[in-house]
């Protein structure tokens, strides 16, 4: 079973969860990026924001990123988005 989605064999009802939050990205060779309302999702209950500002520089590809804060985080019961990969 794939890393990225959270529902055991045979478990049709589990409740996937999803963050919501803001965030901004400073660059180290200036400029900036904001995002609000953003949602991912994730794995188990919670998830730090260091996990989340690792998973939008990844997910976006960015480079050069000098800091990344999380904002308003809250998390959600929602359905994941992504397409399951098996």
């Amino acid at each position: 079973m794939s890393r990225g989605r959270r529902r055991s064999m045979g478990n049709e009802h589990a409740t996937d969860r999803r963050a919501k939050f803001d965030f901004e990205v400073d660059f180290s060779n200036g400029g900036g990026l904001q995002g609000q309302g953003f949602r991912l999702d994730i794995e188990g209950e919670d998830i730090s924001d260091e996990e989340l500002a690792r998973y939008v520089v990844e997910d976006m590809r960015l480079l050069m990123v000098k800091e990344v804060r999380i904002l308003n985080k809250e998390i959600i019961a929602e359905g994941h988005k992504r397409p399951d990969p098996s």
